[in-house]
Order: structure tokens, then sequence, then C-alpha cells
């Protein structure tokens, strides 16, 4: 009797045993669950956020088009007379003829002067050089018709 009940308890133990390691198998195994879990909720959310700003920025007005600023004319007094030549002119010039318009000596370094001028007035968009040396002022640009359908920015 006493080698069974030997035995018996050594079954119990050993049944003991195990049941505490299956035990803190599932303890680990819950944790793992849980960590899982909250990371998949932290998922969610992020691409529930995503989705909230997508709809709200497709839903956002397009802005009104935005006109350039006027450009600034230099200081200099020369810029000021140049400008009146092209306020009378009624045709594009070369810098000859606004030189000549403007009472100055009609010399290459003079020349050269003025077109540097009217070089940097047509970068500023002050004036347009229509072809290669020759200036004029700028249309003004009709209205563009828009249609309806806008740019959106993908996600």
């Amino acid at each position: 009797m006493t080698g069974g009940e030997l035995t018996l308890g050594a079954v119990l133990v050993r049944l003991e045993e195990r049941e505490r390691e299956i035990s803190a198998q599932a303890e680990a195994a819950r944790e793992k669950i849980a960590e899982l879990t909250a990371l998949l909720d932290g998922f969610d959310t992020a691409a529930e956020e995503i989705r909230i700003t997508r709809k709200t920025l497709l839903e956002l007005p397009d802005p009104p088009p935005s006109e350039p600023p006027a450009a600034k004319l230099p200081d200099h007094p020369a810029y000021q007379q140049i400008m009146a030549v092209f306020a009378a002119a009624n045709a594009p010039l070369r810098a000859r003829a606004v030189c000549e318009a403007m009472g100055l000596e009609i010399v290459p370094n003079t020349i050269n002067n003025v077109r540097l001028k009217l070089k940097r007035l047509a970068e500023r968009g002050i004036l347009a050089e229509t072809e290669h040396g020759l200036f004029t002022l700028p249309r003004p640009h009709p209205p563009s018709r828009t249609t309806g359908i806008s740019s959106r920015v993908a996600l």
C-alpha cells in the first residue's frame, strides 16, 4: 500500500506541477493578448483619425486664386522716365528708341545702360520682352475660366 500511495502521491505532485506550468503559460498568453489588443486598438484609432482628416480636407472649399503681388518699380528716377516713355508709346520699343524718347545721348554705353534697365523691368514683370530686345507694357491677362474641377491632395 505504501508503494501505491507514493506512486499516487508522485502522480499528484506531477499533476500539480503541470497545472502550475499550464496556468503560467495561460497567464503569459493573456498578457500577450492584452498587449496585442492594445496595439490593435492603437492602429484602429490611427486609421480612424486618418479617415476623419481625409474627409475634413476633402470638404474644405478651394482657396480663391491668389493674384501675384504687384511688381515694385525701382526708386531710381530713370525707371520713372522709362515708364513714362512706355505709357506714351503705342508700340513695343527697343533700348535705342527709349533713349531717343528720353532725350539721352545715343551712344553705346547709354543704350546698354537703358537696355539693362529694360531687362530688369522685364524680369520683374513690369515690362514684357515680346522678342529679343523689344519691350512693351504687359497686356493684362483675361480672367481665367474655372471648370469646377478642383485638384485635391490624395492621402
